[in-house]
């Protein structure tokens, strides 16, 4: 095992990378806290615990400051401790510049790069009391490069880049990692809502010439959160079948 007693809070847990996520680390010894505004998660908790593994489903949305301030505090006081934060919850509003509503704006911004400096900030007083902590966060490639009708979903994931750059440097001499996955196109509920047809041109500009499906991207996220990974702190890892290149 490769999380043996480790305890993890993975956000977004309930379903496509997240849901991969947190079976994973269980699996590899993780007792993880399953966050999420889906009930659907206390399904993924319960299939987790049917295997044996230790898991618990909290409904805590990423924005309300108070959910995860409490929320952290429960999970310390129940498991003792938080050694991993996984920030994996995010949305989608896609719509070109012109047509791109203030509504459709402040919701991506919030939930994906709001949400996670809430979180990052809550969790690492734990981390640093114990002198240890592994942040790993949700970026994506198209932070990286761009991509059209995502003037939203990109400043949050290129601000997630620049967010573990910094958290790496002020954090590090606390015994706490940060980094990110940028992750391609996966097959998610999200990404099920793509166009079949758009789908099927996307797939021809991977060089490896498939979709990931959510475990490839949660074996990134395995090896972040691992000991294995004490000397890797800053970086974004992208996970896209050769795309960012």
């Amino acid at each position: 095992m490769r999380l043996p007693n480790k305890v993890a809070i993975i956000t977004g847990g309930a379903r496509g990378i997240g849901q991969a996520i947190a079976e994973l680390f269980a699996k590899e010894g993780a007792s993880v806290a399953i966050w999420d505004v889906l009930d659907e998660g206390e399904e993924t908790a319960a299939n987790i615990r049917a295997l044996g593994g230790k898991a618990k489903f909290m409904k805590v949305s990423v924005t309300d400051l108070d959910a995860v301030t409490n929320g952290m505090k429960a999970v310390a006081e129940e498991f003792g401790k938080i050694d991993i934060l996984i920030n994996n919850a995010g949305i989608t509003r896609d719509r070109t510049l012109l047509k791109m509503s203030n509504e459709e704006w402040d919701q991506v911004i919030n939930i994906n790069l709001t949400g996670v400096f809430y979180c990052t900030r809550a969790v690492v007083p734990y981390m640093k009391e114990q002198g240890y902590g592994r942040i790993v966060t949700a970026a994506s490639n198209v932070g990286i490069r761009g991509n059209y009708g995502q003037t939203n979903y990109v400043a949050t994931k290129a601000g997630i880049i620049g967010m573990t750059k910094t958290w790496a440097l002020e954090l590090g001499k606390f015994g706490i990692t940060a980094n990110c996955i940028a992750p391609g196109y996966t097959q998610t509920p999200m990404t099920e809502l793509i166009p079949k047809e758009i789908a099927e041109q996307a797939v021809k500009h991977i060089p490896v010439r498939k979709i990931a499906e959510p475990i490839d991207i949660a074996y990134g996220y395995l090896y972040l959160a691992s000991d294995e990974a004490s000397f890797v702190s800053g970086i974004c890892l992208p996970i896209d079948g050769g795309t960012s290149r």
